[in-house]
């Protein structure tokens, strides 16, 4: 494990986090054998001890002559790392949403980096009021899974079209017929509808990427998309053998697909 990197990461500069790890395996300890263990020069040593102490994160003692340090026990440190960030994210939330005036807009916007569009989509998924439709390949229905549950169990109709094996056990939900999946390349599609108003778009490929919008025309052309396939299906289990005979092969082959 990086120990560096990830003190680094919660605002530590790269002595300051030298200087803490070198205290953790010995102390208490001087500056000068702080700056031998870990090869930082002894003028940055003190430097970085100063900004350790003042953040709480080190000890000193008052003896002048042979000032000695010992870190702050890591679970001390950390916790109260963790409630300031906490509080920090709190004040944040609160301040920013005050700025910030969100307006329905026609404008086609991108996301991109799978962490980046599973965050949003988790996101469209909580507010969905009444309804969502949507069509999952299986690492997004997985990825999802939970909240598309939750959003059912609060009353949000579902309506799913899986392009994949992994089953949905809730609201409406039809597997896509697999050759046409692969014909219209749907197979790695994540589309979510949120209460007609709003529409995420994205392919679950190695660069994912998805597209966003509220623009009326383009979440209406997405909805009718989802409606239009469970319509199909729902028509199909009505079909008897001899109408099936009479389609075009190519045609038959897709319909057929609906049992697979």
């Amino acid at each position: 494990m990086d120990y560096l990197a990830d003190l680094i990461a919660i605002g530590f500069t790269e002595y300051e986090a030298k200087v803490y790890l070198a205290l953790l395996g010995e102390n208490p300890a001087t500056g000068y054998q702080l700056s031998k263990k870990s090869g930082i020069p002894r003028s940055m040593v003190y430097e970085a001890l100063g900004r350790l102490n003042a953040r709480g994160a080190v000890l000193r003692t008052g003896d002048q002559r042979t000032t000695l340090y010992r870190p702050v026990p890591p679970d001390m440190l950390l916790d109260r790392f963790e409630q300031e960030h906490t509080r920090l994210m709190e004040n944040l939330r609160t301040n920013l949403n005050t700025l910030y005036a969100s307006q329905d807009e026609d404008h086609l916007w991108s996301i991109r980096g799978r962490s980046s569009v599973m965050a949003y989509a988790t996101q469209m998924i909580q507010e969905a009021g009444s309804e969502l439709l949507l069509v999952l390949a299986d690492p997004a229905l997985q990825a999802l899974h939970k909240e598309i549950i939750t959003a059912s169990e609060r009353g949000v109709t579902i309506s799913s079209l899986l392009t994949g094996k992994e089953d949905l056990h809730c609201g409406q939900s039809a597997r896509h017929p697999p050759y046409e999946s692969q014909l219209q390349e749907l197979t790695s599609m994540l589309l979510i509808v949120v209460d007609n108003k709003k529409c995420m778009i994205g392919s679950m490929d190695l660069d994912l990427t998805a597209t966003i919008t509220t623009n009326r025309n383009l979440v209406l052309i997405a909805r009718q998309f989802v409606w239009m396939e469970l319509f199909t299906q729902r028509i199909y289990t009505r079909l008897g053998k001899d109408l099936l005979d009479c389609l075009d092969p190519g045609d038959r082959r897709i319909i057929e697909g609906f049992s697979v």
